[in-house]
């Protein structure tokens, strides 16, 4: 199940960025982010005053979380988007997490199509998603489901230096 975060699940959106962040210290993934900058308790905090924090549970445990809304970071303005649209049309996913023991049962599929339902529920035809180069594991789970990569970017994003930033749209008009 998917659905906007309560103050009660702070606390596991947080443990889920410390176990990514752990598995990327690994090097079990790479995904970019960096313990301490970017996410941090700050990220999920924000996006729950904000009420755009969703997670996905099942059997009551949060496995996984990300925050919709309409905020474009400011290299999107930058960008030729293949598809032009007000910004009131378009829906942006930010911070998309699973667990990493929670890998591999097709919850970020789930999300990415929950995201999608939510945009067009709420006006949005444009859908845009960003991801760093080096999380492999995402670019190609967006690319089948039908998302293009429209740019990368060289950009200090979210605090993190050096990070070649993908851009990735789906219309859905």
């Amino acid at each position: 199940m998917i659905r906007k975060a309560k103050q009660s699940d702070l606390d596991a959106v947080v443990n889920i960025y410390d176990e990514i962040h752990q598995a990327e210290e690994e090097g079990i993934i790479s995904v970019g982010w960096i313990r301490g900058i970017y996410p941090v308790k700050e990220t999920a905090e924000e996006a729950l005053k904000r009420d755009d924090l969703f997670v996905i549970e099942q059997d009551g445990i949060v496995l996984g979380s990300g925050i919709i809304n309409k905020i474009q970071v400011d290299v999107y303005k930058k960008t030729k988007w293949e598809h032009e649209a007000e910004d009131d049309k378009v829906c942006v996913l930010h911070t998309l997490t699973i667990s990493p023991m929670a890998g591999k049962q097709g919850l970020g599929k789930e999300f990415i199509k929950f995201y999608e339902n939510y945009a067009l529920e709420n006006g949005c035809s444009e859908l845009r998603i960003d991801t760093n180069e080096r999380n492999r594991v995402a670019r190609k789970m967006y690319s089948k489901l039908g998302y293009k990569e429209v740019a990368i970017i060289p950009t200090v994003f979210n605090g993190i230096p050096d990070v070649n930033l993908v851009l990735l749209e789906k219309y859905m008009g």
